[in-house]
């Protein structure tokens, strides 16, 4: 590989690296599978009020 085609690469991939780096996080945070049931759970009943609301109209 030549010197110039070598420090190319060195500088592509710097720049691919910095440019990860300040783009920030695109995956959220893992929640388990008991954690997601009791937002679920925490979640149907506010569900059923609102429909229990709107029927009352």
């Amino acid at each position: 590989m030549n010197k110039k085609k070598k420090l190319s690469q060195i500088h592509q991939k710097r720049i691919k690296a910095a440019k990860a780096k300040g783009s920030g996080k695109k995956k959220s945070d893992y929640v388990s599978k008991a954690d997601r049931a009791k937002l679920e759970e925490a979640q149907e009943p506010e569900s059923e009020l609102e429909d229990s609301a709107s029927n009352d109209n």
